[in-house]
């Protein structure tokens, strides 16, 4: 007798390009760290519209407190600093220079440690070995002295600031893509396409590139936060953006040397949060990022 019973179809399984969102959203840091991202770039992206207030106006109405407290005002929310200025106006058009920062110089980094990184993995001899020397010599140096440094230098200015980021971050990125190179430039995927005559350029960016993303898209997002936080740090310092400008870390130097410490605490509050907030929601991203793109922690 001849059984009906039909062949069970394969369990489906979820499209490619959602996985790596479900493992996020499946990992409350992910969660928590992306909201607050979404929360501080909305606030920078749209700052025009949610306070027509001028960062750079000044009043008669000087360090106003908050709202909330006595002698606040509705008119300026978060207070007002020395010269009258809005705080919260300040607040959300310093983040767009504080996001700047850390995005461009994550992107400057990238642009020289991910080829050459490359290239060193796949070529290997001596231009693997004056990589990583360059790396190790830039590695030994700490890495918010080297931005002094090189800002000292080239004179204060956020331009320059953004150079120096960028250089402090490229011996990270370098490594982490050179290595990345060197766990798979020997697998069979590789050497197929070595035997169809691929030359290194499509090597490098059409076969190991996709494949070495994982690694530098995490380090690249923790780069972000460790940019900002060197950003503000080179802003206290008088070496980075430059008053009147509304950068975070400006902000704080301003307050600091204008003595207004203990008597506008708000002053230093508020920039303060927002530094911790980016840094802290970058580096739960980052960790999810980590965890989600790493195929040994993958739960499909």
């Amino acid at each position: 007798m001849v059984s009906s019973t039909q062949p069970s179809a394969p369990p489906e399984t979820a499209p490619a390009r959602f996985v790596l969102l479900r493992q996020l959203l499946s990992q409350p840091g992910g969660v928590v760290g992306g909201m607050i991202l979404l929360l501080l770039a909305s606030g920078a992206l749209f700052a025009p519209w949610l306070t027509a207030a001028d960062p750079f106006a000044t009043s008669e109405q000087l360090l106003l407190p908050p709202f909330w407290l006595d002698g606040g005002s509705l008119q300026h929310p978060l207070g007002s600093d020395d010269l009258g200025r809005d705080l919260m106006a300040r607040l959300f058009f310093g983040g767009r220079l504080s996001l700047m920062v850390g995005f461009c110089a994550v992107l400057g980094a990238a642009l020289g440690a991910v080829p050459l990184g490359l290239w060193a993995g796949l070529r290997g001899g001596w231009v693997d070995g004056a990589a990583m020397r360059l790396a190790d010599i830039l590695l030994a140096l700490p890495s918010l002295l080297l931005a002094i440094a090189i800002v000292a230098i080239l004179g204060p200015g956020l331009d320059h600031a953004i150079l120096a980021l960028a250089i402090v971050l490229f011996p990270h990125l370098l490594r982490v893509t050179r290595g990345a190179v060197l766990a798979e430039v020997h697998k069979d995927y590789v050497a197929a396409a070595r035997m169809c005559g691929a030359g290194p350029c499509y090597l490098m960016g059409r076969t190991l590139l996709p494949n070495c993303l994982s690694p530098i898209v995490v380090q690249a997002t923790l780069g972000i936060s460790s940019s900002i936080l060197d950003a503000a740090a080179l802003g206290f310092l008088g070496l980075g953006a430059q008053p009147p400008q509304p950068e975070w870390g400006t902000m704080l130097a301003t307050t600091i040397r204008s003595g207004l410490l203990l008597q506008a605490w708000w002053l230093m509050l508020f920039p303060g949060l927002a530094i911790l907030l980016v840094v802290m929601g970058l580096n739960l991203l980052g960790d999810a990022l980590r965890d989600a793109l790493d195929p040994a922690l993958r739960r499909l």
